[in-house]
């Protein structure tokens, strides 16, 4: 089938454009024609909150990706629509995680489906994003009204998606392994990668930091926990600031967390994540809310157990005293599960656990998906 696939992709950073070269890579492993149409502009400068929308490093090999799409220019939304409605591919897959791009991506399917060819259909992230404003609704309503059908990863999401459209065809079906990181260099490499102590255990929360991921709740957990002293634990914290770091920097001054909290301000590189995750002992989920994560399915590629809030998706995707521990998002909670992770030396069970269960995890059950859905609109 000729496939294509609108959303972010190289020369942009970040999970979701990580995604869409993996799964791009996945169909052309099948033998599908691929191609990305990603964006000339994603979001303007004054609406980005990090320090850089592009990653260094070279193109992934083997996949074709155009820059295309510009978010704020409706005359390239028409000239865009009509371009990939020329190609006439079999289906179109759609990225939608954030209403900002409702107005383009929902103009651009509109357009494909004019061909009467091409079954464009959505990959969810959010329905419902994390972070709310005003007139999301309308923009989500206008996008969902765009597509002939959905594909999610969560039944939060699913449900989001529900109320939005009682009657859209959809499949949901679990987030992919995020594979493509390489291979766990092992704990010693990665801590004289990172230039850390073998004499500690560490402990990761990995990823953008946004006030919904409910890094407070973390700090304030490990200022508590009992074995950060007694096990010599130590916090990594690994990721780049989207909002004010400061509040985070006075709990770890308050609680004197300075000798026992690494921080890793910046956003980390795929060649890098190896070292990170091989170097943690356990992965730390505190969000307040969540649909699903690439950091659980980062986790489960390298075998880490993990600590996660029953919020979301995330409660899906690790069975609670098998892969990890599943809590309230609250301090005490999360403090408990740390002593008891550490103390109960629940590390080689729980690892036993993730290798098992990852294998729910593939990526020829998302395109299966995308076939089959596509077989019945």
């Amino acid at each position: 089938m000729k496939i294509l696939i609108a959303g972010p992709a190289y020369p942009y950073r970040g999970g979701i454009a990580a995604f869409n070269e993996r799964l791009a890579a996945e169909f052309i492993s099948e033998g599908h024609d691929v191609e990305i149409f990603t964006f000339r502009l994603q979001y303007p400068s004054l609406l980005f909150p990090g320090k850089t929308q592009y990653v260094s490093g070279d193109a992934p090999e083997g996949i074709k990706i155009t820059r295309l799409i510009n978010t704020v220019n409706p005359f390239n939304w028409i000239l865009a629509g009509l371009r990939i409605r020329k190609l006439t591919p079999d289906i179109l897959i759609v990225r939608y995680w954030i209403p900002f791009l409702a107005p383009s991506l929902g103009t651009i399917a509109r357009i494909v489906a004019g061909n009467r060819h091409t079954k464009v259909i959505c990959l969810f992230d959010n329905v419902i994003p994390h972070e709310k404003r005003p007139g999301d609704k309308l923009l989500t309503s206008f996008f969902v009204r765009s597509v002939r059908a959905a594909v999610t990863m969560s039944q939060s999401v699913t449900d989001d998606l529900l109320m939005f459209s009682g009657s859209i065809p959809f499949v949901e079906t679990p987030h992919p392994l995020f594979d493509n990181f390489g291979a766990d260099p092992g704990r010693v490499d990665s801590l004289k990668k990172l230039g850390l102590d073998e004499r500690f255990r560490y402990m990761l929360f990995f990823g953008l930091i946004r006030e919904y991921k409910g890094l407070d709740l973390l700090l304030k957990a490990f200022a508590a926990a009992r074995s950060r002293k007694e096990k010599q634990v130590k916090l990594v914290i690994a990721g780049e600031f989207y909002e004010n770091r400061e509040k985070y920097l006075k709990l770890i001054t308050e609680a004197s967390l300075q000798d026992d909290v690494i921080i890793i301000d910046r956003f980390i590189d795929n060649e890098e994540v190896r070292y990170i995750f091989g170097a943690s002992d356990l992965v730390v989920q505190p969000y307040k809310s969540a649909t699903q994560s690439g950091v659980t399915q980062i986790a489960y590629h390298f075998n880490k157990p993990m600590i996660v809030t029953n919020v979301g998706g995330l409660q899906e995707m690790v069975p609670d005293g098998l892969c990890g521990f599943v809590v309230e998002p609250a301090a005490e909670s999360v403090q408990n599960a740390i002593d008891r992770f550490f103390e109960g030396d629940y590390g080689p069970v729980f690892r036993k656990g993730v290798e098992e269960q990852k294998k729910r995890f593939g990526w020829d059950r998302l395109t299966d998906s995308f076939i089959g859905l596509a077989g019945r609109i």
